[in-house]
């Protein structure tokens, strides 16, 4: 139970993280299959499904609200070393997924596969690099369709390997506003300051909805690929995986670049491999 907590907390860190792709942790963290069948069989098998689920939702939650603060200063104060102990996280899955295709004979296709998906991630994040229009907050009809929208596209691309869902935030204009918007709301939540509470609430409503119905048509989708073509899909996340770290790299701000830090830094992405291996057993 504890140790699957600790899952969903990588995995709700990675999925506020631009280029860190929620998806990807829970390959690194070895669960990604596991939720994936939960997620669509939650009402045939519910009790099952839900003692999957429900740490992972619980330790997703503590990683986004609680520590959306702590990681938004370390990218302040340290940005080398918190980019590397993701990219560590990210790269101490790789060794579970070659595991899948080992001993199998790599077809033409299978490499396509990987460039394709390669190509995409990183081609994403090179795009991704400067933000979009502004989102629009406002209490409107349309605002709300489309925080609703937004939230079906953002999780669809969570659960989807190599694909970061914050990115597709930050593509759409949505990123710092709906970041801004959680840190907000937790804090008139303490507070008790109700007006803050209920405006938080009318913009994390409609797009948590758009969340939750977007991960469940997603799931059902990367489930039969699974069943149809696994060979191909899993050397398609491998090349998003691989893609990962590069993303990051065009993502993110290293910040000054001296001897200690390039040091700490190396530390920082030995602890990040460590941990995805072991969290990943």
């Amino acid at each position: 139970m504890i140790k699957n907590i600790l899952k969903g907390v990588v995995v709700g860190i990675a999925n506020i993280v631009p280029g860190v792709s929620g998806g990807t942790m829970m390959v690194s963290m070895g669960i990604y299959d596991a939720l994936i069948h939960s997620i669509t069989h939650l009402f045939k098998e519910f009790k099952k499904s839900l003692s999957v689920l429900l740490p992972i939702l619980i330790g997703a939650a503590l990683g986004i609200v609680g520590l959306s603060f702590v990681i938004e200063k370390m990218f302040d104060v340290i940005p080398a070393q918190t980019n590397l102990l993701f990219i560590g996280l990210i790269l101490g899955g790789l060794p579970a997924m070659t595991n899948k295709v080992k001993g199998e004979k790599v077809k033409p296709g299978y490499i396509i596969a990987f460039l394709i998906f390669f190509a995409v991630v990183v081609g994403s994040a090179a795009i991704g690099s400067a933000e979009g229009k502004a989102a629009d907050l406002s209490m409107s009809v349309m605002a709300i369709i489309k925080l609703f929208g937004v939230g079906v596209i953002a999780s669809a691309t969570m659960v989807i390997p190599g694909v970061s869902g914050s990115m597709m935030l930050m593509l759409l204009g949505y990123y710092n506003p709906i970041i801004e918007t959680i840190n907000s709301f937790m804090k008139a939540l303490v507070a008790l300051d109700f007006a803050g509470i209920w405006s938080g609430f009318c913009i994390l409503c409609p797009f948590g909805i758009g969340v939750v119905l977007g991960i469940f048509a997603i799931a059902k989708v990367v489930e039969i690929v699974f069943e149809k073509f696994p060979l191909y899909a899993y050397w398609a996340i491998i090349g998003l995986i691989a893609a990962s770290p590069f993303a990051i790299l065009l993502m993110s701000n290293f910040g000054t670049i001296t001897v200690v830090t390039v040091l700490t830094s190396v530390v920082t992405f030995v602890i990040g491999f460590f941990i995805a291996r072991k969290l990943g057993d």
